[in-house]
């Protein structure tokens, strides 16, 4: 097993992609806590997960919750061996429409909710450990749109290497897994209507060389080799795994 005896921090842990990593790390001999904020999706986690798993109400983009939800994996588990920062969300609009309420909100979570998160872990974190960021495609392209979501994920893999030089004396390594368009409820946020997602949908399809969207579990395979010491000699770097879209 390729995390025996580690415990994994999840953030955005209880749908899509950190589900996913979830139930691999668990399955890989992990002990997992998994950070949510919808209630339904808590308690779907909770029984999904069982006994190896913390599941924890927390909205990242208030830091008492995160600081409240780091102390209640210390006093559970005692350390923590693996961060996933995953959580994120966004709202699709266009120029004229943005607003800074719009920009605010993106970031204090995206951004700012993911870095307090890795600093309070940090001291939890000994040499060996792993963190683990969620960036995205979008970090490499423009799309209409998407303007503030792209800019928080640019954040998130410039905040990487500067992480990953500061931690690395410590031997502890920080990577990011850059997702092309994957098939979660993720998309179900970006608050555009059911025809304008489908339309979206095919779109982008048609532009990934693979010619299909990714699946959670591609990314939480990739987000594995990140955790794990088959990357040992990896930090600083970005995985893509966006069906070639921004490769090819």
């Amino acid at each position: 097993m390729k995390l025996q005896n580690k415990i994994a921090l999840i953030t955005g842990g209880t749908s899509g992609i950190g589900l996913e990593a979830a139930k691999l790390f668990i399955a890989e001999g992990a002990k997992v806590a998994v950070i949510g904020t919808n209630p339904e999706r808590l308690q779907a986690a909770a029984q999904t997960l069982g006994d190896d798993a913390l599941v924890l109400s927390a909205d990242l983009r208030n830091p008492a919750d995160i600081d409240r939800a780091i102390g209640d994996v210390a006093a559970t588990f005692g350390r923590i061996d693996i961060v996933f920062a995953n959580a994120g969300a966004a709202k699709a609009a266009p120029l004229e429409g943005i607003t800074p309420e719009m920009i605010s909100d993106q970031f204090a979570l995206n951004f700012t909710g993911l870095f307090l998160t890795i600093q309070k872990a940090s001291p939890l974190i000994s040499k060996g450990g792993s963190i683990v960021a969620t960036t995205s495609f979008l970090n490499a392209v423009g799309a209409p749109g998407l303007s503030i979501l792209s800019a928080t994920k640019a954040a998130i893999r410039s905040l990487v290497r500067s992480l990953a030089a500061e931690l690395a004396p410590r031997g502890i390594r920080v990577n990011a897994v850059s997702p092309g368009p994957i098939a979660t409820p993720f998309h179900t946020k970006l608050g555009l209507t059911d025809n304008q997602l489908s339309e979206a949908a095919a779109a982008i399809e048609a532009q990934v060389p693979l010619k299909r969207f990714g699946q959670p579990i591609e990314i939480a395979r990739a987000a594995l080799f990140l955790a794990s010491d088959d990357s040992s000699f990896t930090t600083g770097s970005e995985f893509v795994v966006d069906g070639g879209l921004t490769q090819i």
